[in-house]
């Protein structure tokens, strides 16, 4: 399993080339819909992403209380654990 780091710059780099910005741009404290205005859709593709990638699930319920890439890093580590 990769490192907090790790799926930190994962998550960046992905949502960097869906939303064709700077990664430099997104940091732990991004919040999806109030900085970077994604959409369930595209909250669904990067679960999927970090499923395919990392094999971690991301239900649904619980992507929908994900609100920052901090929160999303924080769960990918949990569930590796």
């Amino acid at each position: 399993m990769p490192s907090r780091a790790e799926v930190v710059e994962l998550i960046r780099n992905h949502l960097a080339e869906e939303l064709e910005l700077d990664p430099a741009e997104i940091g732990e404290s991004t919040r999806f819909r109030e900085d970077l205005a994604i959409d369930s859709l595209d909250l669904l593709a990067l679960a999927q992403e970090l499923e395919d990638r990392l094999g971690v699930k991301v239900p649904e319920d619980q992507a929908a209380e994900l609100r920052t890439v901090g929160d999303v890093a924080d769960f990918v580590v949990a569930q590796a654990v």
